[in-house]
């Protein structure tokens, strides 16, 4: 039998709030009866991903500027939830057509995963999204300057196995997506 290890949350104080991030101060209480005190947990909104691929084959790459570390990252499309999404497919379908201009036929759900389950308490939610096609142009946010790039499978992979995606939670989603198309080799 496992050994509960949640937390008791005693008090919560809001320290920082803005539209993308909210940071927060938390006083817990192990189950041994310690206190943890001061924890910080940082609140964004959750996050969708896809690796998606077009009527013709191709992957929809973007390249785009990461301020955080000064570096123009290659990623794959995705973006925050926003509240009036109705689910997270919705979002990722809404994320897609901004960005890239495509809509597609059909999703997959490949599964979600944490950027840091210790700190942040939001998820990401990934997705394969097939059958994309052209129906607008890119209709980008003021900070977003995006670049995209169509590849084919094979050099998806050989970009992934050339360690030229930098983004972790990206990366979760195209290793689940390349499993779900038969690409994935451990060897």
């Amino acid at each position: 039998m496992e050994r509960d290890m949640k937390w008791k949350l005693l008090s919560s104080k809001q320290l920082f709030s803005e539209t993308w991030m909210n940071i927060r101060i938390d006083t817990c209480q192990k189950p041994d009866g310690t206190i943890v005190t001061p924890y910080y947990v940082y609140d964004f909104p959750e996050w969708v991903t896809a690796v998606a691929i077009t009527k013709e084959g191709k992957i929809i790459l973007e390249r785009q500027y990461r301020h955080a570390l000064g570096i123009t990252a290659l990623e794959i499309p995705g973006g925050c939830v926003d509240k009036t999404d109705a689910s997270f497919e919705a979002a990722i379908a809404r994320e897609l057509l901004e960005e890239t201009g495509y809509g597609f036929e059909k999703f997959e759900w490949l599964g979600d995963t944490s950027s840091n389950p210790s700190t942040n308490s939001n998820l990401m939610h990934m997705y394969l999204a097939t059958g994309g096609e052209l129906i607008q142009a890119q209709q980008l946010d003021a900070g977003e300057d995006i670049e995209l790039l169509f590849v084919s499978l094979d050099e998806f992979v050989q970009m992934v196995k050339d360690d030229r995606f930098m983004q972790s939670m990206h990366l979760v989603a195209i290793y689940k997506a390349l499993e779900k198309l038969g690409r994935l080799s451990v060897s």
